[in-house]
Formats: structure tokens, sequence, C-alpha cells
């Protein structure tokens, strides 16, 4: 039975890259050691089994809900935001997932991060960018906050955002503002605040203080 990220990839959530097969099989089976593939003995039973491509996987929020509690919280959230995001599951899916899990190894993670799960987050680094704020016990940005002209039209997305502060958080990747919107932003009392892989691995306290000056001490 595939499962985990080799399952989340055929359902459209595999964010997070690995060259590992990975086959899940009943309780008390003896597990294959072989290179390439990673084999996981089954705790839970098989509630829900889906044909993908002619490809025997459990169920997504099953898949989504095991890589939740076992990767690191930030690839844990990019899952649970990428399996909301392209339908193959819903927020109630992961829920009742999530307490069939109660008791299992990381389960108390994957359970904060259900709660934190939001389709809105259009690539892995978002949802990381999400996280660390959240973290650092900064007030929750809205994702793809939509900026309107004075015609009530729609300008601009920025990554993460809060209105009120008119305050811009963006991941430094293709989402990118181009130099005549993020002029528009400017010029309308906007801060739009950059980051890259380097701030979001390297030095995140910093980028949490910079994101925090921005909110309660505007220029």
């Amino acid at each position: 039975m595939l499962t985990h990220h080799t399952a989340a990839m055929l359902y459209g959530f595999g964010v997070v890259p690995t060259d590992t097969l990975h086959i899940t099989l009943p309780a008390g089976t003896t597990l294959p050691q072989r290179r390439g593939i990673a084999a996981h003995g089954a705790v839970l039973p098989f509630a829900d089994v889906r044909d993908v491509l002619g490809l025997r996987c459990l169920g997504p929020a099953r898949c989504a809900v095991d890589l939740a509690r076992q990767l690191g919280r930030l690839d844990a959230l990019a899952v649970l935001d990428a399996a909301l995001r392209v339908g193959a599951c819903t927020p109630d899916d992961l829920a009742d997932e999530v307490a069939r899990h109660d008791g299992l190894r990381g389960v108390r993670q994957a359970r904060e991060l259900v709660r934190l799960a939001d389709p809105r987050a259009r690539c892995r680094q978002e949802s990381h960018l999400r996280l660390i704020l959240h973290d650092g016990l900064l007030p929750a940005p809205e994702p793809q906050l939509v900026v309107l002209d004075g015609r009530g039209r729609v300008r601009c997305r920025i990554d993460l955002g809060y209105a009120e502060e008119r305050v811009g958080v963006v991941y430094d990747g293709d989402s990118r503002l181009d130099q005549p919107r993020h002029n528009w932003l400017e010029t309308r009392g906007w801060r739009l605040l950059y980051f890259n892989d380097d701030d979001l691995y390297g030095e995140p306290d910093e980028l949490v203080q910079t994101v925090r000056a921005a909110l309660y001490h505007p220029r």
C-alpha cells in the first residue's frame, strides 16, 4: 500500500521531495529492507484505501496526518496546507483523521498544525514563513491578502499581510511583487518586507524581530 510522501505525490500535495518509495504494510508483517524503499508497519487499520492511477494508496487524510506526525514542524504544516489547497482533504477530514491518531507518536504536533492549516499558502516556503511568525508569537497574518484600488478592483495579492498595519510579508521567490505594484503599495503607506531562504532557515529569530518592529514601531 503506497503511503506517506509517495501517496502524497500522487494526490498532488507531495511538497516535500524524496527519492524513496514509501509503503505501509499490515501490522505484524515483516518489513522488507531494500534500498530506496521505506516500509512502515501499520498501527491503525486501513480504513480508507483509494485507487490512484491504478495504484493502491492509503487515503489522503491518513497520508497527510502521518506526515504531519513525523516531519519537522515547518514541513508538516506545508504538507497540510498543500493537502487543503489541492482539494485532497477538507479541514474536517484532517480533524477527524488526527482524532484517530490519538496517543500515537507526534500526534500533538499534528493536532496543533491541523488547526493552523490554510489552503491559501501557494508554496512550501510560504507555509514555513507563516509558522515562523506564529512560533514567534506574532499576530496571524492573512495569507494571499488582497489589496484593492480606489475603484474596488484587485490591484495585487501579498503572500502574508496585515491589512490594518499595512505591512506585507513576502517570500522572495517567484511571488516577488513587480516594481510598479511595489511602488503603488508604498505610496499608499504599505511597508513590504522580503525574506529569502537564508532568512527562513538561517535567521528566523531576526526575521520575527523585523516583522515585529514593522508592526509595533511603524516608520
